[in-house]
């Protein structure tokens, strides 16, 4: 069932799902500006597979043992999203992003650095992160937290709440407002605005801003 919600969430795009969260009262599901694509024109979507970690000194072997269990667990269908409370490693690169390509994560979401990024163009891995450093994470940085939640600027993402990310941005969706996707959003274009005037203040396409209220139908924000 994620694969078929991460496909009609991939027909939507950032603005369209943020103007409608807004008008249900949502907060603090933006996160922050500094997260960058990779790869400018291809969509990010998909359920956030979590991962929290912690820099300082450490045993290379551990740190390598560990990540190399990181990659192990990371789950296909989803996307691997980081809170590694350092700028000073790289917490993406070459080698890992293959892996997890190869076990079908979707791309990553990291509140850090990457590096390798021209072998990660390559092989088309989309990966938000902020800078580049070609410090890798070896003897520096191990995991403390995988598959709980985490919070990136003012935005807590749980495992299983989906991911949406495109040229404007980053927004977390919470897993109880998915849940509430219909069987059938027919065919609607939730990409493209309608009529010759684009301008997505003023012109949103009515029938994408149906489907994603049918998408939001149902939540009820927290208190």
């Amino acid at each position: 069932m994620s694969d078929e919600l991460t496909q009609r969430l991939e027909r939507c795009y950032t603005g369209i799902i943020h103007d409608t969260m807004r008008a249900m009262g949502l907060k603090d599901f933006v996160l922050p500006t500094e997260l960058r694509p990779l790869l400018p024109g291809q969509k990010l979507a998909g359920p956030a597979f979590t991962v929290e970690g912690k820099f300082g000194e450490f045993d290379a072997h551990e740190t390598l043992l560990s990540w190399t269990g990181l990659l192990s667990a990371a789950k296909p269908g989803h996307v691997w999203v980081c809170q590694p409370n350092t700028e000073e490693v790289a917490l993406m690169g070459e080698l890992s992003a293959e892996t997890l390509k190869n076990k079908g994560v979707r791309g990553c979401v990291i509140d850090g650095l990457s590096r390798d990024t021209e072998f990660m163009v390559e092989m088309g891995f989309q990966a938000y992160f902020k800078a580049y450093t070609p410090r890798d994470i070896v003897g520096a940085w191990l995991p403390k937290a995988v598959d709980e939640p985490i919070k990136i600027g003012d935005v807590w993402i749980r495992p299983g709440d989906y991911i949406l990310a495109d040229r404007d941005g980053v927004v977390r969706i919470p897993s109880e407002i998915i849940e509430e996707v219909p069987g059938d959003v027919g065919g609607l274009d939730l990409g493209r605005e309608q009529g010759p005037h684009r301008d997505p203040g003023r012109h949103r396409s009515a029938e994408g801003l149906s489907a994603v209220r049918q998408v939001l139908r149902g939540f009820q924000p927290s208190s």
